[in-house]
C-alpha cells in the first residue's frame, strides 16, 4: 500500500487492484466473460465491412460494373451485426461490472466499519466519503461510459491494422508510420497525468472536508465569529481542486496536438504509398480507397482510446483508492484462553500510545468477572476512555492482550451515541436485526422509554436522524441503553453514558444505564462520582495507570486520590 499522509487511508498500486479485481468472484463469471469478448471481436470484426465494400465499390466503377446494390446491402447487414453484437458486450460488461463494483462498495465499506476507532478518528471525513461517493460514482460512470468505448477500440485498431497489412503490405506500413507518433506522445502524457489524477482524487477529499467541517460546524463557527476563517478554508481548497483540474484539462490538450499530428502523418503516408503503388500498377485505386478509409476509420478508436484514457486513468484512481480501503486486513479477533469464563474480560499488560512516545496507558493488569461491575474514575486524560474502548473491542493495544470468552459479546455506549439516519425501530434493531416488535417493545420498556417512544408521531416507525424527527441527546442515549438490553451481550462499557444528561434528566438515564447493565459484566467510565459508588470494584486511573483499586467504602477509607476527588465533587453537590 501506498499511503499519501497519515490522515489519508492507504492507496493500493496498480498490482494491487488488479489481482484483488481479478479475485472477486463478481469478476471471475467465465460464460458471462466469455460471452462478452465474443461480442466485443464480432463488433470490431462487422466494422471492417464497410471500407472493403466501398473499396470494391470503387474498382467496379473503374471497371464499368454495376454492384452498388450488393455493397450497400453488404454494408447495411455489417452494421446491423455490429449494433447487435456491440450491445451484447455492453450488456454482458454490465452485468460482470456492475456487481463487481457493488461487491467492492461492500468490501470497502465492511473495513471501514469495522476499523479500529483510533484508527478511523485519524482519518478524515472527506477522504471517507469521497472514496465511498465519488470514487464510486467515477467507476460506476467508467463502466458505463469508458470501459465499453476502450474495449471496442481496442479490437478496432487490432483488426483494422491486419485488414489492411492484409490488403496491401505496402499500404498497412505506410499507415504503422503514424504508430510511432502515437506511441511517444502517449509516452509522454502518462508519467505527467497519472500524478495529476491521483492529487486530483486527493483534492476533492481535502474540498469534501472542508466543506463538511465547514456546515458541520456552522453553530460554533457563528457563536466564536470564525466563520470567515472556515469560508477561507473551504475557499482555498475549492481553489486548489479546480487548479489540479485545470492543469489536468490543460495536459490532455497537449496532448491532442500530438495525436493531430500522428494523424496528419498517417494519412499523408497512406495516400502517399497509395499514389506509388496505383502509378507502377502494383494496386489498386479500390484497395488505395479502402486503406484510406480503413485509417480515417481508426481516427475514433484510437481518439477513443486515447481520450478516455484520461477517464480510464481517474477510474483507475477511484479503484486505487477503493480498493485501499477493501483490501485492510480485517481486525484481529479477541485473543482466546481456556481460563477465560464466557462473560469474563482479562486485560494483560495492556500499553496504548495514539502519538509515538506519548503513552496513554502503560501495564494496566486487569480481570473483570462475570457479572462484575467496575468503575473507572479519574481526572480527564488519565486514560479512562481508551482502557473503555480497549476492554470492549474498539482498539487494539498497542502492547499486551485482551482475553474474552469466544461468545462474549461486548457492547459500548459512548457520550455521544450517533442518531443513524432510518426509523427507531432501525436504530434499536443494529444490536438484534432479527428482533421482533415484541422484543423491541420490552427492551424499551425495560429501560423506562417506552412511554416517550409510544408517543413518537408514528412510534418504532418515525424516521430520526438528520432529515427526520428531532431526538434531544438525552432520548439518543436512551435509545442507546434500550439497544444493550435488546442486544443482550455478555460485557457492556459505558463510557460516560449519561454524563450529557444534565440535571434533569440524569435520574432517568441513570434507572436506563441501571437496568442496562444487569446481570451482565459491566465497566462504567464515570462522570459523576455517584455512578461510581454502587460498583463491586472502582478503579482510580492517573498518568495511564492504575493508581488505587477497591470499593467506595475502603478507597475513602485510603484517603488517597479517591477520596480528595470525592471531597471535592461532594462539596458542592447533596450526596444521596
Amino acid at each position: 500500500m501506498v499511503s499519501q499522509g497519515p490522515e489519508l487511508l492507504p492507496i493500493a498500486t496498480t498490482r494491487q487492484t488488479c489481482s484483488f479485481i481479478w479475485r472477486m468472484p463478481a469478476a471471475r463469471r467465465r460464460h458471462a466473460n466469455a460471452i462478452m469478448v465474443l461480442a466485443f471481436f464480432l463488433a470490431g470484426g462487422a466494422g471492417l465491412v464497410a471500407p472493403w465494400a466501398l473499396g470494391g465499390i470503387a474498382d467496379d466503377v473503374a471497371a464499368g460494373r454495376d454492384t452498388l446494390l450488393p455493397a450497400a446491402l453488404i454494408i447495411a447487414g455489417a452494421a446491423l451485426a455490429g449494433a447487435l453484437a456491440g450491445g451484447a458486450a455492453v450488456v454482458m460488461l454490465a452485468r460482470v461490472g456492475e456487481p463487481a463494483l457493488a461487491e467492492l462498495r461492500e468490501q470497502a465499506l465492511t473495513r471501514v466499519l469495522r476499523l479500529p476507532a483510533d484508527r478511523l478518528e485519524r482519518s478524515t471525513t472527506g477522504d471517507l466519503l469521497s472514496r465511498l461517493s465519488d470514487d464510486v460514482r467515477t467507476v460506476s460512470e467508467a463502466m458505463k461510459g469508458v470501459v465499453p468505448v476502450i474495449a471496442n477500440s481496442a479490437v478496432a485498431v487490432v483488426f483494422t491494422v491486419a485488414g489492411v497489412l492484409a490488403l496491401d503490405w505496402r499500404l498497412g506500413l505506410a499507415m504503422l508510420c503514424a504508430a510511432p507518433v502515437y506511441v511517444l506522445g502517449l509516452r509522454w502524457y502518462l508519467p505527467r497525468s497519472r500524478p495529476l489524477y491521483r492529487e486530483q482524487r486527493i483534492a476533492q477529499g481535502e474540498r469534501a472536508e472542508a466543506l463538511l467541517s465547514g456546515v458541520g460546524s456552522a453553530p460554533t463557527a457563528r457563536a466564536f465569529g470564525i466563520g470567515p476563517l472556515l469560508l477561507r478554508r473551504i475557499d482555498e481548497t475549492s481553489k486548489r481542486s479546480a487548479q489540479v483540474s485545470v492543469s489536468v484539462y490543460r495536459r490532455s490538450l497537449q496532448f491532442l496536438n500530438r495525436n493531430n499530428l500522428a494523424e496528419l502523418i498517417g494519412l499523408s503516408m497512406v495516400l502517399l504509398a497509395g499514389f506509388l503503388a496505383v502509378r507502377d500498377h502494383a494496386t489498386t485505386v479500390g484497395a488505395v480507397t479502402a486503406a484510406a478509409l480503413y485509417f480515417l476509420r481508426l481516427f475514433g478508436p484510437i481518439g477513443g482510446l486515447l481520450f478516455t484514457f484520461d477517464r480510464f486513468q481517474a477510474m483507475g484512481a477511484a479503484l486505487a483508492r477503493l480498493v485501499g480501503i477493501a483490501s485492510l486486513p480485517p481486525p484481529a479477533e479477541p485473543d482466546a484462553d481456556s481460563t477465560v469464563r464466557e462473560g469474563e474480560i482479562a486485560l494483560i499488560g495492556v500499553g496504548h500510545e495514539y502519538v509515538p512516545g506519548r503513552p496513554v496507558l502503560r501495564g494496566i493488569d486487569l480481570r473483570i468477572t462475570p457479572g462484575e461491575r467496575i468503575a473507572l474514575v479519574g481526572a480527564t486524560g488519565a486514560g479512562k476512555s481508551t482502557l473503555g474502548a480497549i476492554a470492549a473491542g474498539m482498539v487494539r493495544p498497542a502492547t499486551g492482550s485482551v482475553l474474552a470468552g469466544s461468545r462474549s459479546r461486548r457492547i459500548l455506549v459512548a457520550q455521544d451515541p450517533h442518531a443513524f439516519a432510518g426509523t427507531v425501530r432501525d436504530f434499536l434493531t443494529l444490536a438484534e436485526p432479527v428482533a421482533a416488535d415484541e422484543d423491541v417493545w420490552q427492551a424499551l420498556a425495560a429501560t423506562f422509554a417506552d412511554r416517550w417512544v409510544a408517543a413518537l408521531p408514528e412510534g418504532l416507525d418515525t424516521v430520526i436522524g438528520d432529515a427526520g424527527h428531532h431526538l434531544t441527546p438525552h432520548q439518543v442515549q436512551h435509545l442507546a441503553l434500550a439497544r444493550i438490553v435488546l442486544g443482550d451481550p455478555r460485557f457492556v462499557v459505558l463510557d460516560e453514558a449519561t454524563a450529557e444528561a444534565g440535571s434533569a434528566s440524569a435520574r432517568d438515564l441513570d434507572r436506563a444505564a441501571e437496568a442496562a447493565m444487569r446481570g451482565r459484566t459491566a465497566l462504567v467510565v464515570a462522570h459523576r462520582l455517584t455512578q461510581a459508588r454502587p460498583a463491586d470494584r472502582i478503579l482510580v486511573m492517573h498518568d495511564g495507570q492504575i493508581v488505587e483499586e477497591g470499593t467506595h467504602d475502603r478507597l475513602l477509607a485510603l484517603d488517597g486520590r479517591y477520596a480528595g476527588l470525592w471531597r471535592a465533587w461532594s462539596g458542592s453537590r447533596t450526596v444521596r
